[in-house]
């Protein structure tokens, strides 16, 4: 769960794009690696579907023992996800549900799982492979995922009533009751666990618990106790906050919070792309 010896963030250029680039849903960030050596990162789960674009064709991703070479999409929960390289360079974008939904339409179907670019975003993923390889400029490369996810975006939107369930359980960093949220959108119980399943790819109560898991992670990378972060993330103790974080990450509390991938979110995807975003 850590880099290979040797290695630590600092040997990584991060680069993100300013306000006037950025698009509601979705977050982008480019790294280069700054030397030569292989590394090998777990990347911890996360509330959005991860679109990575490799741009020196030497990333490699390992998911539940499948490696594949490449440009690759992971859905919600996919269990450990590992990636590596010896040069890599990329662009990784993060897409809440909903907006993956109506950008790849493949939501629901890649809850659990890890797949090729080109499986999930048709025969259009190696045009815009080519031209994010091609740009000179991580501006430009973020002008350029951007353009591609917009011509994308609506068209296969989600209800709106699903939409608005998912931003509030954003805003609530979980701690909402799936009875509450039906009330708020004017459905019943049973169709909002319907369509939100069916459009989102997970339960409501299963969106709560990851987006919950995803502030609590946080909580402990900064240092925080378990025991605090119980309290302040609405579980029910620091042993309830233990059985959910063995269940997500398939380990514990205390290697959440010194998971690499975890060291670097400050820099590469600000606070408001974490529990704020609009989609």
């Amino acid at each position: 769960m850590v880099p290979s010896p040797g290695w630590s963030w600092s040997d990584v250029d991060v680069a993100v794009p300013g306000p006037a680039g950025r698009l509601p849903g979705v977050a982008m960030a480019g790294f280069r690696q700054r030397i030569a050596g292989s590394v090998d990162i777990a990347m911890v789960a996360h509330p959005a579907i991860t679109v990575l674009f490799d741009l020196t064709g030497d990333i490699v991703c390992d998911a539940r023992g499948r490696r594949r070479r490449g440009s690759f999409v992971a859905g919600l929960l996919p269990g450990e996800v590992r990636t590596g390289g010896r040069r890599g360079e990329c662009l990784q974008v993060r897409l809440t549900p909903v907006v993956a939904a109506a950008v790849l339409g493949a939501s629901a179907e890649l809850t659990g799982t890890v797949a090729s670019l080109d499986e999930v975003w048709g025969r259009d993923a190696e045009r815009v492979e080519e031209r994010l390889r091609a740009a000179k400029t991580w501006d430009a490369r973020f002008a350029i995922a951007a353009e591609a996810i917009g011509r994308r975006l609506e068209s296969r939107p989600v209800d709106a009533e699903v939409a608005q369930a998912w931003r509030r359980t954003l805003a609530a960093r979980g701690a909402v009751r799936v009875d509450g949220l039906a009330g708020e959108v004017g459905w019943s119980r049973q169709r909002l666990w319907s369509r939100f399943r069916a459009q989102l790819g997970v339960t409501p109560k299963r969106a709560a618990g990851l987006v919950r898991f995803d502030h609590a992670a946080h909580l402990l990378a900064a240092g925080h106790t378990a025991a605090s972060v119980a309290a302040r993330s609405g579980y029910a103790d620091q042993s309830h906050l233990h059985r959910e974080v063995k269940a997500i990450t398939g380990t514990t509390p205390t290697a959440v919070a010194t998971a690499p991938w975890l060291a670097i979110d400050e820099v590469a995807w600000p606070a408001p792309s974490r529990g704020r975003v609009s989609g």
